[in-house]
């Protein structure tokens, strides 16, 4: 499985799109600071979006499709499914 997801940090104002084939050890890469880069500049540590494909390249590009969003369309993804903000996480 290959997973495209949406994290933030506590106030909801960052937001890092990536992609995995391990979600809940890339997510804990992120909270535990375990990677340089974006995630760790900004504490941007709270799973609020995910979604999952078995194709590679449909991930990948479904990931920079997302990228190339706006932030409000962002935002309404993420509400579309997580509505609260929720860290999503919590549930692995």
């Amino acid at each position: 499985m290959y997973y495209v997801y949406i994290m933030t940090n506590w106030n909801n104002k960052v937001l890092y799109t990536g992609i995995t084939n391990d979600l809940e050890r890339r997510i804990y890469e992120h909270k535990n600071k375990l990677i340089e880069g974006f995630t760790k500049k900004y504490n941007v540590n709270k799973l609020v979006y995910y979604e999952c494909t078995t194709d590679v390249y449909s991930a990948i590009t479904r990931e920079k499709q997302i990228k190339g969003w706006t932030r409000q369309k962002k935002n309404e993804l993420v509400q579309s499914v997580n509505p609260e903000w929720r860290d999503l996480s919590e549930d692995f």
